[in-house]
C-alpha cells in the first residue's frame, strides 16, 4: 500500500519535468538561409584506390630500381676485382712457365 501513496507525487513530478523542457524552434533567419556552402566533390573509393595503387607501385618500383642498380654496381665491382686477380695470376703463371722454358733450353744446350 505504501507504493500507491507515492504514485501521484511521481506523476506530478514527471509532468512538471516534461513541461519545464523548452521546445526547440526550427526557424532560421533570411541571412542564414541565403548562404550556400561550396560543394566539394568527394574523392571516390575507386579514384582513391587507383591513386593509392599507382603511388605505391611507383614508390616500390623506384625503390626496387635503386636496389637493383646498387646490387649491379656491387656485383660489377666484385667481378672487376676477380678479373684483375685472375689477370695477375695468369701473368705470374706465364712468368713462371717462361723461366721453366728458359731453364729447360739452357740444360739442352
Amino acid at each position: 500500500m505504501a507504493s500507491r501513496a507515492f504514485l501521484p507525487a511521481v506523476r506530478t513530478a514527471s509532468r512538471t519535468f516534461t513541461n519545464a523542457v523548452p521546445r526547440r524552434s526550427f526557424q532560421t533567419s533570411q541571412a542564414l538561409r541565403s548562404e550556400v556552402a561550396p560543394v566539394r566533390k568527394p574523392v571516390g573509393a575507386f579514384r582513391g584506390g587507383l591513386f593509392g595503387f599507382l603511388l605505391g607501385a611507383t614508390t616500390s618500383g623506384a625503390g626496387m630500381y635503386y636496389y637493383v642498380v646498387d646490387e649491379y654496381r656491387v656485383s660489377n665491382e666484385l667481378l672487376t676485382e676477380d678479373i684483375y686477380a685472375l689477370q695477375s695470376a695468369v701473368q705470374r703463371i706465364e712468368a713462371y712457365v717462361k723461366t721453366l722454358e728458359e731453364k729447360v733450353d739452357a740444360k739442352r744446350k
